[in-house]
């Protein structure tokens, strides 16, 4: 009698204890999201997950399911992100609007090129947090997470970080609206650009009005289109410096060629941009749209959860401050494109 059939069992079996720890972490976080939404679930899982991690580091019944949460459930959470957009949304935002996203993700990747050098952050942090503050907070990071490989705390610090200047923005950006006379339609566009989670870009547009928080939404989902080409661009780079790197026998590594670029894309991006065409042919009835947009925010709390139970928190003090004074610097740069940016296309 073979044991082929139970193998998948056994597998379940071994991913069940650290995939539930995860899960529970993640409801709690939840909860806690609903009573303090600037602050978010996914941000309370990863703090939650780091203070259990420190209490007690997980053993190894749960580390099987810590890692699959962390990895595959985070890439499935990435898929499902896609039915949040539509390709008649892009069109809705306007071409007046483009100019201003693309060059707010322009500098701020400029930015944390430059300033990330000169602070001495280099490597996955700096690319986390500049993805982050130019994109769209943790749902960027967990798609581009997988394929640099980053490590826990990394993520962990720049999650922690990205948080931290949107409640700054939750704060003072309605006061800068105000200040400047800004119209509903700007703001929203201001807000939409320079604030990266979607709950706190809410609750900064909200305060100004309605009419700002209805297009600062849409502007918000536009900008998360952007992880497409920069995930596909760091799998190239990835890919290119693994070819780089000798082989351990010295042979010649194989040329470039279009099939291994497209290799290089990817499952769970593919899977993100089918599920945004499939929603984008009106497939997806609307009532099913707030259910899988919690279904995917869910998904990214428990995995954060995971991650922040496989934290090093000695890594933190290690870091030093350099890259949290990247994450405010970021901030301060693309808030003050998104306003230059939008005086020069007359969009103010």
């Amino acid at each position: 009698m073979t044991d082929v059939p139970a193998r998948p069992l056994d597998r379940a079996g071994r991913l069940l204890p650290g995939l539930a720890l995860a899960t529970g972490i993640a409801v709690v976080a939840t909860v806690i999201g609903r009573f303090l939404p600037v602050v978010g679930a996914p941000v309370s899982g990863v703090v939650l997950g780091a203070v259990l991690g420190t209490v007690r580091r997980p053993g190894a019944v749960v580390r099987p399911g810590i890692t699959t949460a962390s990895k595959t459930v985070l890439q499935c959470a990435v898929v499902l992100l896609g039915a949040q957009l539509s390709l008649l949304q892009v069109a809705r935002v306007g071409v007046a609007s483009l100019p201003v996203m693309l060059g707010t993700l322009v500098v701020c990747f400029l930015a944390a090129w430059g300033i990330g050098r000169a602070l001495g952050v280099v490597g996955n942090l700096r690319t986390l947090i500049g993805v982050g503050t130019g994109i769209c907070g943790a749902s960027a990071i967990a798609a581009v997470t997988p394929v640099i490989g980053a490590l826990s705390v990394e993520v962990a610090y720049a999650v922690s970080t990205i948080f931290l200047f949107n409640v700054a923005a939750v704060v003072v950006f309605p006061v800068v609206g105000h200040a400047l006379g800004m119209s509903q339609h700007a703001f929203g566009l201001f807000a939409g650009t320079a604030v990266n989670d979607t709950s706190s870009v809410v609750a900064a547009a909200s305060t100004y009005g309605p009419g700002a928080a209805d297009f600062a939404v849409v502007v918000k989902l536009v900008r998360t289109l952007m992880i497409i080409p920069v995930v596909v661009a760091l799998a190239w780079l990835v890919g290119r410096r693994t070819e780089a790197a000798p082989t351990p026998d010295g042979a010649a590594r194989p040329a470039w060629s279009l099939r291994r670029v497209f290799r290089l894309v990817p499952w769970f991006l593919v899977g993100f941009v089918l599920v945004a065409a499939v929603n984008s042919t009106g497939v997806i009835p609307g009532p099913a749209h707030p259910v899988i947009a919690a279904v995917a925010a869910f998904l990214i709390t428990v995995a954060l959860s995971a991650i922040g139970l496989s934290t090093d928190v000695a890594g933190f003090r290690r870091a030093g401050f350099r890259p949290l004074l990247l994450g405010g610097s970021l901030w301060i740069v693309v808030s003050l494109s998104s306003l230059g940016l939008q005086a020069l296309t007359g969009s103010t």
